[in-house]
């Protein structure tokens, strides 16, 4: 058992930037961690036909992931760290809820990374913001190809235009 002297404190997890460029990028950063470990519950519910899109999106939000690590360390901003847990926004019981839950997820991860993209002020980032938005309508319009929805693709990714 640890002791309360020896347990972590929230003094040692880095803090929201007040910088609104790289407030955003810790923001993004923290979607992804929340998005990797919300694809973990979509492979728990989805069909094994559509593992190729799971397997697929989870290596994609990882490999940007490590690579929005190394930007935020490239940029004096401290990382964002996975929280243990995340509360998912809906139940997920079936096919159908997994699916939805990942064009959220895609969705939310789209509006973390155009906030970067507006707000930053380096074009190596606004760069590298364009084309994590890019990724993550992509695979959102995959998704929503796969509930059937009749239009997968949206004007504007990432807002409400």
């Amino acid at each position: 058992m640890t002791s309360p002297t020896s347990a972590p404190t929230d003094a040692l997890l880095p803090t929201r930037p007040e910088d609104a460029a790289a407030g955003a990028l810790f923001d993004a950063l923290a979607a992804e961690h929340a998005t990797i470990y919300g694809y973990g519950v979509v492979s728990a519910h989805s069909t094994p036909e559509l593992n190729y899109l799971v397997s697929a999106a989870i290596a994609e939000h990882r490999a940007r992931r490590e690579a929005a690590i190394a930007l935020c360390e490239q940029q004096g901003v401290d990382p964002a760290v996975p929280e243990a847990g995340y509360q998912m926004p809906f139940e997920v019981d079936t096919p159908a809820d997994a699916t939805n839950l990942a064009v959220q997820m895609e969705e939310d991860a789209a509006e973390a990374w155009r906030a970067v993209v507006e707000q930053a002020t380096d074009p190596g980032v606004r760069a590298f913001g364009v084309t994590a938005l890019t990724e993550c309508a992509v695979t959102a319009a995959q998704w929503r190809a796969v509930r059937g929805d009749t239009t997968v693709t949206v004007a504007f990714p990432g807002g409400s235009e």
